[in-house]
């Protein structure tokens, strides 16, 4: 694996790891309170879909592991582009039930 790609794959998990601690003993409610808390998850999901589309110009056989790879580059698409239609149910979802799959998968390919 090549550097370039291990630098993406660990932006990936450290940005995993950074919405789970954001997101450490909160509730949707508390998501939907607090904008700077749907600010910074948003954030760390547009790198987490930026990192994707860098790795996948890199090593895109790695890339191929991933088999959500376009949902997780389209989420980026639509916080980026349509800020203004995000559903923070989604966002909710990805954060409790999609993230923590993706850090430990992640983290095993850089182990």
């Amino acid at each position: 694996m090549k550097n370039e790609a291990k630098k993406r794959l660990q932006d990936i998990a450290d940005a995993c790891a950074a919405v789970g601690q954001f997101a450490k003993g909160k509730d949707f409610s508390n998501y939907q309170a607090d904008e700077m808390f749907r600010s910074a998850v948003e954030r760390k999901l547009e790198i987490i879909g930026e990192a994707f589309v860098k790795l996948e110009t890199t090593e895109s056989t790695l890339t191929e592991q991933f088999p959500e790879l376009r949902k997780i580059v389209g989420l980026r698409n639509r916080i980026i582009h349509g800020y203004d239609n995000v559903d923070e149910e989604i966002i909710w979802d990805v954060v409790q039930n999609k993230l923590p799959a993706l850090q430990h998968q992640v983290e095993a390919l850089l182990a």
